[in-house]
């Protein structure tokens, strides 16, 4: 290739293993204003509540992660928080560093799309409300709320309708679900 090396995109996701437990918490702390996203998924941690915890890695570090974890009530639901992407990773600009991405111009955001970690978490997340309901492991919540940008988490399938109902300390407006169709 000239001297070129492929690169393809971010690796894939996987679930969060206790030796990633200390570059989770260093990406949440860069992530959010305060420590207190990463207070919140080590006290999740300690008292159970944790359900799942994802990470996408590229290049040897953690870029990208969510957590979701059990709701008292319903049965059977989960929160989806915190969410975080590397500042210096946001917004597809990784794709800028790859020498075999033209970023710019008309095709800019084609190149970007891949490179974004935190669509590509969603997008991964919602395809797992797409399989048939009763192929999935027992342990995949019936429900996921998040609380966020409708623009933003509207496009993976939460549903900004279907939280209407919801009681919540937190304003409607701001709060979504995925579940399956």
């Amino acid at each position: 290739m000239g001297g070129r090396q492929m690169v393809m995109g971010p690796d894939f996701s996987r679930g969060v293993r206790e030796e990633d437990f200390a570059e989770v918490d260093e990406l949440l702390k860069a992530a959010f204003p305060t420590d207190a996203e990463a207070r919140l998924v080590q006290r999740l941690r300690a008292d159970g509540d944790m359900q799942y915890e994802c990470c996408k890695p590229w290049d040897g570090k953690i870029g990208g992660y969510y957590a979701l974890s059990r709701m008292q009530a319903p049965q059977g639901w989960a929160c989806l928080a915190p969410m975080a992407v590397r500042p210096e990773w946001q917004c597809g600009s990784l794709a800028e560093q790859n020498p075999n991405m033209e970023v710019g111009g008309p095709k800019g955001e084609i190149y970007r799309a891949p490179w974004r970690f935190g669509s590509r978490l969603l997008q991964e997340l919602e395809a797992i409300y797409e399989i048939p309901i009763g192929r999935l492991p027992a342990n995949v919540p019936q429900t996921v709320v998040a609380l966020g940008q409708p623009s933003f988490y509207g496009r993976f399938g939460f549903s900004q309708e279907r939280a209407q109902k919801l009681k919540s300390a937190f304003p409607l407006e701001h709060t979504l679900i995925l579940r399956w169709r």
